[in-house]
């Protein structure tokens, strides 16, 4: 859609990965036995697909930095992440059919950040058009976290990230890098 309107600004483009936000938010606050308010700042990185990279370690719980109230790595690294990449496809296996209602609530709730703006000291997953910033690959639709006002995504900007958060970022560049080039023919 951005190529086929280039008189409309890209800040008025995104993509949702709401769903996805969401159900990071609803994993973190079952394990820390918190409601899913308590929860703040998580991150989708990248692609709507298995390589997205649903990012604990810049989200907090109640205030505090969530790998602090976890206190367990090996399960964000091996319970929660590919929990949450997987969430869509473990539920079309469960069920015969994908979870229409928490897809229409993230919707809505995509569509209510984007008008409203998001809550002081707090950010949202949303794709939005790449620069580059944080090793992201340039031009394309990639989710970070962002800050919304007056119907305006901005970048959350200054996050220091590992060795493994860019690892995982790279890798879900690296997908939409190669979706890109399988329909480059079909672009305008």
């Amino acid at each position: 859609a951005l190529r086929n309107a280039p008189d409309i600004p890209a800040e008025r483009f995104s993509a949702m990965t709401r769903l996805d936000h969401n159900r990071a938010l609803a994993r973190l606050a079952a394990k820390a036995g918190v409601p899913v308010g308590s929860v703040k700042k998580v991150t989708i990185w990248g692609n709507h697909s298995s390589t997205q990279y649903p990012d604990a370690y810049h989200a907090e719980i109640g205030g505090e930095p969530a790998p602090q109230v976890i206190k367990d790595d090996a399960w964000i690294r091996e319970t929660f992440i590919p929990q949450v990449q997987g969430r869509g496809s473990a539920i079309i296996e469960a069920r015969g059919k994908s979870s229409a209602a928490s897809a229409a609530s993230a919707v809505i709730n995509h569509v209510q950040s984007w008008h409203l703006g998001t809550p002081q000291g707090d950010w949202v997953s949303m794709a939005i058009l790449s620069t580059g910033a944080y090793g992201t690959p340039r031009g394309v639709v990639f989710s970070y976290p962002v800050r919304i006002a007056h119907g305006v995504p901005a970048l959350v900007e200054g996050l220091e990230l590992s060795a493994f958060d860019r690892e995982k970022i790279a890798a879900t560049g690296a997908e939409l890098v190669g979706e890109r080039a399988a329909v480059r023919s079909l672009l305008p």
